[in-house]
Formats: structure tokens, sequence, C-alpha cells
């Protein structure tokens, strides 16, 4: 029997030498010095630009950038290929790629005044190369909003008890804001009472459990839950757009349009109402999910603690070692390469990180140094929860490859609650609450991302600084009110939220998540791309391959990807042989198509721009910087 901890330890041992060594040549290698006055102390402004501690600015980014995708990746590639594969990728794959990318995304916008990478990279190819990455960028967060409302539908229908509590903790956070920036509470009670508060609202969801339709088929849910139709009447629920599809039913279905609409309106709130509060009250669900699952399985391997046979936590024997290149049966077609390595996503490599690092953390860094614990060691954190992620899927085991993987995710709370019984924690607490460190990191990435896909459509529609667009104004032409509705704070989320809501009516889980796997890596490859062509301009004796070889793996990588799904899974499985079961399925399925495919086209103009700049440079005599362009 293999123990759990193996996984934990395979990953902490290939992090160390990554942190320790790789991390600090980069650092040298970028001539980080704390001599450099960083963009947050050249302009503080009390608002963006802040200087901050290094402890306080690596929670926030860490809260920032470890959403639900390092949960859902690492639980998905490991149901289809099996925990090996998962593993290595994530164990070697994260500290060569995902922490250099990270890294260097943070350093180039130190060296940029604390811009984002769409304005790097528009100052070296032009301003049509930073249109195209925000397009770019702003096409993968409506995968973005896709997925995450389908994972959260999913969790909700499996663990009937965290809907009620993720009522609750929505409730307290809006609560919160009012008690910090309204009635201007005492900080360090008010943080007492309301995480006491949050972990009240799991036993809350314990006792009352909530549901739209009642479960279908064999499952069930825990005995008292309230499900809403009956006491409406509504009926089963089979009359709800894509209830029957493959990885969906009625409360599923049901649920997904009312996450996107809580989405749409929680990114046109002020910050300070729900996002800032909520984010604060989901670090301390992430430090106890994380840190709790880690030092539960410490315990559970030493003392044998576990609520287990053997009380040792041991990876099921339902859970494949290794699956076979086209992985496990009931998940599809699946070829291993290209597709485990998007799959994983943000547990080894994330293109949304650049966006955080560059442009949001670097405004707020407040030395150079800092760059490398909180770029690099942040995103080997990540990995480490991906690495949890996936031990909570070894532990639980995969006893029904049929059921597809909407029958793997809610794993991750059930063998979360086996862990934690290593601790005494009893599994009917431990499920639950596992459960709700996922819906709030989902649900903190979906309606960020929703955030983010404005302030982008505002860049590339255009919106004068301090000018706030309502969405609302529709005269003055069509031109002009397309630009209105797409940079409105109240009508962007439709235009994020209805080509969403088309992908995901169809239920083909794998493929979804994919396409948002292979459009999120691929914007790390543009984002890894973007540091290649300041390193270029930089000096001419800057070497490129740590930047290079990653840009260049996860290009090919993607577009492969992206391909396979565009034309295999969408086109000819789904359209031509009719695979798709409905006509929302059809719909969907088009839609992911062609999304895939302008997708790529992007990347491969945005990569030649970028190879004809490099060329350029490289080609000169002298170390001279090259003029931005005009195109």
């Amino acid at each position: 029997m293999t123990q759990v901890i193996w996984i934990v330890l395979a990953v902490l041992v290939t992090f160390s030498v990554g942190y320790l060594g790789y991390s600090k040549y980069l650092a040298r290698f970028l001539e980080l010095d704390n001599d450099n006055e960083t963009p947050a102390h050249k302009y503080e402004d009390g608002q963006e630009y802040v200087p901050s501690k290094k402890p306080v600015l690596l929670g926030h980014h860490y809260s920032s950038i470890a959403g639900g995708a390092p949960i859902v990746g690492p639980i998905t590639a490991g149901a289809v290929w099996g925990w090996v594969p998962a593993l290595l990728w994530i164990a070697i794959g994260n500290p060569l790629m995902g922490s250099v990318h990270d890294f260097v995304s943070l350093s180039g916008s130190l060296r940029h005044e604390g811009k984002s990478i769409g304005y790097i990279i528009g100052e070296y190819i032009g301003e049509g190369g930073k249109n195209m990455l925000l397009w770019f960028a702003f096409l993968t967060i409506i995968l973005v909003v896709a997925v995450f409302a389908l994972v959260v539908a999913i969790v909700f229908d499996a663990f009937p008890q965290v809907t009620t509590a993720s009522f609750v903790y929505i409730a307290l956070a809006l609560l919160l804001g009012v008690y910090l920036y309204q009635l201007n509470g005492p900080f360090i009670p008010g943080t007492v009472v309301f995480v006491t508060l949050v972990f009240a609202g799991v036993y809350a969801g314990i006792q009352y459990p909530f549901a739209l339709f009642p479960a279908v088929g064999d499952a069930s849910y825990p005995a008292g839950t309230l499900v809403l139709a009956d006491v409406l009447n509504l009926g089963s629920g089979q009359w709800i757009p894509g209830s029957s599809a493959t990885a969906m039913n009625p409360n599923r279905a049901a649920w997904v349009p009312i996450i996107m609409v809580y989405a749409g309106i929680a990114s046109a709130l002020p910050v300070w109402v729900l996002l800032q509060p909520r984010d604060y009250l989901s670090s301390f669900l992430l430090y106890a999910g994380v840190g709790g699952a880690l030092l539960a399985v410490i315990v559970g391997t030493i003392f044998g603690t576990a609520a287990t046979e053997s009380g040792s936590l041991v990876i099921a024997d339902s859970m494949g070692a290794f699956n076979g290149f086209w992985g496990v049966e009931g998940a599809g077609l699946a070829p291993l390469f290209p597709l485990l390595f998007i799959t994983i996503a943000c547990g080894t490599i994330s293109g949304f990180h650049s966006l955080v690092s560059s442009g949001t953390t670097a405004k707020q860094l407040n030395k150079e140094t800092d760059a490398r614990l909180i770029g690099y060691g942040g995103m080997l954190g990540e990995g480490l929860l991906a690495a949890v992620a996936l031990s909570t899927l070894a532990v639980a085991g995969f006893a029904d490859p049929a059921g597809g993987i909407g029958a793997a995710l809610p794993n991750f709370a059930t063998g979360g609650g086996i862990i934690f019984t290593s601790l005494f924690i009893p599994e009917s607490f431990g499920a639950p609450f596992m459960a709700l460190v996922l819906v709030s990191f989902l649900l903190t990435s979906t309606d960020t991302a929703v955030r983010l896909g404005r302030y982008m459509m505002e860049e590339i529609v255009g919106l004068e600084a301090g000018q706030t667009a309502s969405g609302f104004n529709v005269g003055g032409g069509i031109r002009s009110t397309l630009g209105e509705i797409g940079r409105g704070r109240y009508t962007n989320p439709l235009v994020q939220a209805i080509p969403a809501y088309l992908m995901v009516i169809s239920g083909e889980w794998l493929t979804l998540w994919a396409l948002f796997g292979g459009a999120n890596q691929l914007l790390a490859a543009l984002a890894l791309l973007t540091a290649t062509i300041w390193l270029a301009n930089w000096d001419d004796s800057k070497q490129l391959y740590s930047t290079g070889v990653p840009m260049a793996i996860m290009t090919t990588i993607t577009i492969l990807g992206l391909a396979w799904l565009a034309f295999y899974s969408n086109l000819y499985q789904n359209i031509i042989q009719g695979g798709a079961a409905d006509t929302a399925a059809l719909i969907s399925s088009g839609v992911q198509m062609v999304l895939a495919l302008v997708l790529i086209g992007l990347a491969l103009a945005l990569v030649k721009k970028g190879y004809d700049n490099i060329s350029t440079v490289r080609g000169r005599a002298g170390g001279a910087a090259v003029e931005p362009s005009d195109d």
C-alpha cells in the first residue's frame, strides 16, 4: 500500500530545490536590487501604489492566485490518467515553468512602472500586439466564468450542506464590509467574531442542507435537505436547459445561471462591499484547509490516527497510478499528451497569475528582492495546494469511472474529510468544510475574473481615466453603443456570462475544462513571450532559455490541445458524428470550437510579432534597446 504522504514529500523536495537553487539564480539574473526604487515607492498614492510588508503582500498575492483551479485541475487529471503522471507534472513543471512565469511577470512589471503584461508587450511590438493580448485574456476570462460556475454547481449538488454554508459565508462577508468600512469597528475583535461565524456556518449547513431540485437517479441528499422545487411545486426540473446533458442534472443546471448572476453583481459592487471582506475571510479558509490537511497527512502517517481500517492514509485501490495514454474508461477519448498538461492547469502554470503579478502585486512590492518569495514562492504554494487536492482524491478513490468527472470532483471534500479524521475531526464536519474551501475559492475566482474582464474591455474599447460607464448609454451609433455596453459596469458581465452559459449548458465537463486550461496556459506562454521580448531588448547578454524554453513548450502543448478540442472533440465527435445530444449541446460545441480557433489565431499572431522583434534585436549591433513599433 502506497502512503499518501509520498505525494506531499515528492512535491516538497522538488519545490525546495527549485526555491533554494533556481530562484536564487533567477534573482541574480534579473538583477534584483534593493537600492532600486520600486513603483510602490515611486508612485505611492495610498490606493493602488502602496508599499507592503513582505508577509502581508505574500498572503494577499497567494489568496489572489490560489483559486479553485489548482484543486479542480489535479483532481480531474488524476481521475483520468492516474495520480503518478499528475504528480510528475506538478512536481517538475511548477518550479521550472509556473514559478518562473510568475517571478518574471512580477519582475518585468517592476521594471515597467508596475504596468500589466499587455502594456509591456505593447512597448516592444506595438499597440496592435497589446490589443491582441488583451482580447486573448478577455476570452480566457469567459472560460473562467463558464467552468467555475459549473464546478460550483457540481459541488452544491453533491454537498447541499455547503450550499447553506456558502450563503452564510457571503452574508458574513457583506456584514464584515459594513462593520469595517461603515461602522469603523475594531479590526482584531471583528476578525475573531466573523471567522468564528464562518466555521459556525459550516455547522449550520450540516444541520440545514439546501437544494433547488430533487436528486436524480441513485443520488440522494442528506436527511432533512430542504428542496425548493418541492416547496414551490416546480417539478423535477427536467425543463431547465442542459439538465439532461453529461455531468449535469436539474439541480446543477439551475445553479449555473444563479452563480453567474451572483458573479456579475459582485463584480459591479464597490470592492469594500463584498470582494475585500470576502477575500479576507477566504484567507482563513485557505490556511485552515491547506495547512490543516498537510498537518493531518503528517499526523495520520506517523501516528496512524485516521478513521480508516489501517489507521493510516493510503492511496485507495480504485485510484490508478497510471490509467494509460488514453485515460480511464468513461472520460472519453483523452490522449495524455497534450491534454494532461492543460487539464492540470493552474497547479503547474497559470496565465491568470501574470495578470495578478504584473500591474497589481507589482504596485505593492516594498523591495525588489521581495519578488523572489512572492512571485516564485507564491506559485510553489499554489503547487502545494494542487498536491493536497491530488491527495484528497487518492484517499477517497475513484470507484465509478463511468460517472465521469462530475463524480470525481466531490472527492476533494470526501477525501479531505477522511484526511481530517487524523486530527480527530469528524468526517461529517471535515467533508462539508473542505467543500466550502473549494467553493469559496471558486466564487472568489469567478467574480474577480468578471471584474478583470471589465477592466480589460475598458482598455480595448477605450475609457478615459477617471470615467465610469454604466453600459446603458446606448446612443451615438452602433460602434458607440457596443463600446458602452462592452465597458459598462452593469452590462459587461452579460457580455461574459452569455457565451459562458452557452458553453456550460452542454455539460461536457472534460472538454470545457480542457478548453479553459488550454487558453489559460496559452496565456501563460504569451506572458513568457512578453518576458523573453523584454529580456532580449534589455541586454544582448541576457540568456533567453529560462523563459524561452518554457514558452516554446507551453505554446506547442496548448495549441495542439486546443486544436484537438476544436477539431476532434467538438467538430468531429459532437457536430459531425452527432455526439451533441440536443440543440443546447450543439450550440455549446460550436461556441467552444470557434473560441479555441480564435485563441490559436491570436496566439500565433503574437508569437510571430514577438519572434520578429527578438530577431531584430538580437540581429542588431550593440546593446541599445529597440524603439517600440507603431503598428
